[in-house]
């Protein structure tokens, strides 16, 4: 059962969440938040597997309570952000702040219980709409990093070139297929790559990639 928390300034919004999310067999919601502070701390309470993350909430922004999140060792939970907004530093700094996912509120109620079970299986999640989006800040914001890229060294040929297929949104089925491989394999390199890296998972692997020019915008 995927546990999911759902922060939103707007109540019907959050009623609506709830009502649909609910009524699906292998997702339970267990709480929701108004406002990022609250997202916090009923997260650090109720450990879900995903939390539902609006951007534009009072007190604290979703990005900020997603940044709060992500950066405590005590919270495993996976945070997958849900706005009206698709402007390019929405994108970026959702996935720079540790989020795992990326979606439009006008997306269909089945995409998003869809989201919720990609994003708790440790897959990343970025809405097609707003994945050019994406690459575009990429290139805007210049070349590679040099510090982060000498941690490429420490892969594997395998794990670099896995790693290369994470950052083109390619989950580990597709991965298996290219590489003729396992899919238990894939999980194995995703997951060794994951840990020389000191990343925490997909997401984040992927602005890795683009940051350290292993992938550049328009590969």
């Amino acid at each position: 059962m995927i546990r999911v928390l759902i922060a939103d300034d707007q109540g019907m919004v959050r009623t609506g969440f709830t009502a649909f999310l609910g009524s699906q067999p292998d997702i339970l919601v267990v709480g929701e938040a108004a406002d990022g502070h609250e997202a916090i701390a009923r997260t650090a309470e109720l450990a879900p597997d995903v939390v539902l993350m609006d951007v534009r909430m009072p007190r604290m922004d979703g990005l900020e309570a997603t940044r709060h999140i992500t950066s405590r060792a005590d919270i495993l939970s996976k945070v997958l952000i849900l706005t009206t907004f698709d402007l390019d530093d929405y994108v970026y700094e959702a996935l720079r702040a540790g989020a795992s996912g990326f979606l439009l509120k006008d997306a269909s109620a089945a995409q998003l219980a869809e989201a919720v079970r990609v994003v708790a299986a440790g897959e990343a999640l970025i809405a097609p709409a707003v994945t050019k989006r994406l690459i575009h800040e990429f290139a805007r914001l210049g070349g590679p990093r040099a510090p982060a890229s000498r941690r490429l060294a420490e892969l594997t040929e395998r794990e670099t070139e896995v790693l290369s297929l994470v950052a083109q949104a390619l989950s580990n089925q597709e991965i298996a297929g290219e590489l003729v491989v396992s899919e238990q394999t894939v999980k194995t390199h995703v997951g060794r790559m994951l840990a020389k890296l000191g990343l925490r998972d997909r997401a984040q692997a992927i602005v890795y990639a683009y940051e350290t020019g292993l992938v550049r915008p328009g590969d």
